[in-house]
């Protein structure tokens, strides 16, 4: 009789993975700029602002300075440091040759990018200016200033040419309009934002975005702007009186900076809670989500996409490029895109070829694992440990708890192998993916070790401890959930606001973290 071999089957690690999210154009588009390069500077990034023209430098203001950098080589191209207190919210006019900041000293200042003198001094203002703007006409700047005001400033004489007092608290955000150099957008932490006509000096329109204002925006019709203040983006419709068009509530800490993006179809939003979110201005849904390793204060995009600076509260400026510039890209698509028919190759089939399929590639921990050798597979998957494979080693635990030998491997592991355990038992407590898996390992692990625990070397002691912290903790946090539950349970049952299948549904979901935790309260 003929003998059938069958492939040996591979450890299953798709139930302790993370679900994958929807890899759509605009998640690739995004992912394309490439890994971020970072950039240490000696405060925190209060604004960033890239030139409109080529070659596209950035400049940072931060602490006393502003910091004028090549996105390219990610040096220092101009630094202007002529400021006696800190600098605030430096941004480039059109041209790309000067530049106007604002300080804690209440003066504005206009420098030349090339050669970093000061053209104009702008005095008037009582407080600290936070942001300045040039106008759509490039030939007036315009202040917001922590003495609650407004300014407009004309270059050519230095002179005031009008002053909006209308706020009541400090005047952080603004916008000038795309479409006329007379229209001005203003937000404070009155909650309040305002626009303002300056042939008129009036203000000609009032709304209340519910929390103070950290950025403002137009889009490029010019009818419509964006606010963004507390956790809440939120658009305006002008033409229609300020009719509040959409709230975003994406963000779970406040919102400090606002930018558009692919030539005003994206908006990116940045706030406290380290994340830069990207929304299609056509439907304000999110289409990406960005991660940085501290909370945002800043950010700018380039013309074409193809730089994205961000400015953190450690002073750290982490700038993503990517390889290969948007112009190039498209060109590269419309080559085939727009190719006539009769270019396109013609293939011609005869005959079907069926390639020789290569044996996929087995894994060490599969490998001891059908030669039985479970502790040397246990202790394979144990020395990766780290954050990228807590799933494959969870695998692992489960696939050992099956076959109903992870005491065997357990058993026969050395003292590193033991450390390396303890570490992962430790870290991944908590982990909801992992707290089953890791609550049986324990128990196993005990059950083999209950009697030598006393012979482990002093860390694997030490860890042995801190695991009996930890689930005790858990303990305790399992407790707090249950009667945060049933307060929740009474007040729902007082409002008359459920049902009691819905409380059973709740009952049924925090259940189990509990029940699974005080399990091994005994052994522990």
């Amino acid at each position: 009789m003929a003998h059938i071999s069958y492939p040996f089957k591979k450890t299953n690690r798709a139930a302790f993975q993370k679900p994958a999210s929807a890899v759509t154009q605009d998640s690739r588009y995004w992912k394309l700029l490439g890994s971020p390069v970072l950039i240490k500077e000696f405060g925190a990034i209060d604004y960033l602002d890239f030139s409109p023209v080529e070659p596209y430098y950035f400049a940072a203001t931060c602490s006393v300075r502003v910091q004028v950098y090549d996105p390219i080589t990610k040096v220092v191209a101009k630094n202007i440091s002529k400021f006696v207190e800190a600098a605030y919210g430096a941004t480039f006019r059109s041209d790309g040759r000067l530049l106007a900041a604002g300080s804690e000293d209440a003066v504005i200042k206009l420098f030349d990018v090339n050669s970093k003198n000061v053209l104009r001094v702008f005095t008037g203002h009582t407080g600290p200016v936070h942001r300045t703007f040039f106008t759509k006409d490039q030939v007036k700047i315009i202040s917001f200033s922590d003495d609650k005001s407004v300014n407009l400033w004309d270059i050519a004489t230095e002179a005031k040419v009008t002053s909006f007092l209308e706020h009541t608290d400090y005047v952080r955000a603004g916008a000038p309009s795309p479409i006329s150099p007379e229209i001005i957008l203003s937000g404070g932490y009155d909650h309040i934002v305002k626009m303002y006509d300056c042939r008129s000096n009036e203000t000609v329109l009032t709304t209340n975005h519910g929390s103070p204002v950290e950025s403002l925006l137009f889009l490029p019709s010019g009818g419509i702007f964006i606010s963004a203040g507390g956790t809440e983006i939120k658009v305006w419709d002008i033409f229609n009186g300020g009719k509040l068009l959409a709230n975003i509530s994406q963000h779970h800490k406040t919102v400090t900076t606002l930018r558009l993006a692919s030539n005003g179809s994206r908006l990116l939003s940045a706030s406290l809670d380290r994340h830069v979110k990207v929304y299609d201005v056509s439907t304000f849904k999110t289409v990406h989500n960005i991660d940085f390793p501290n909370a945002v204060l800043s950010m700018a995009i380039s013309e074409q996409d193809d730089t994205l600076a961000v400015g953190m509260v450690d002073g750290v400026i982490s700038v993503r490029r990517r390889e290969k510039p948007v112009k190039q890209i498209e060109e590269k698509k419309g080559l085939f895109k727009f190719a006539p028919d009769h270019f396109q190759p013609q293939v011609t089939t005869v005959d079907t070829v069926v390639k020789k399929q290569k044996a996929p590639k087995e894994d060490e921990f599969d490998k001891f694992l059908r030669k039985r050798s479970y502790s040397k597979a246990l202790s394979c998957v144990l020395a990766k440990l780290g954050l990228k494979n807590t799933d494959q080693i969870a695998a692992a635990l489960q696939e050992l708890m099956r076959r109903q030998v992870l005491n065997v491997a357990i058993s026969g592991l050395q003292e590193k192998g033991l450390e390396r355990l303890l570490k992962y038992l430790r870290r991944n407590l908590g982990d909801t993916r992992f707290t089953r898996t890791v609550i049986d390992a324990s128990n196993v692990f005990i059950d083999v070790f209950e009697k030598e625990i006393n012979t482990f070397s002093e860390s694997n002691l030490l860890l042995y401890t801190l695991l009996q912290r930890e689930v005790k903790n858990e303990i305790e946090v399992c407790k707090k959930i249950c009667e945060l539950e049933g307060a929740i349970g009474m007040l729902l049952s007082a409002g008359h606001v459920t049902s009691s299948r819905d409380v059973l549904d709740l009952n049924d979901a925090l259940a189990p973290s509990a029940k699974a935790m005080a399990e091994i309260v005994i052994d522990v």
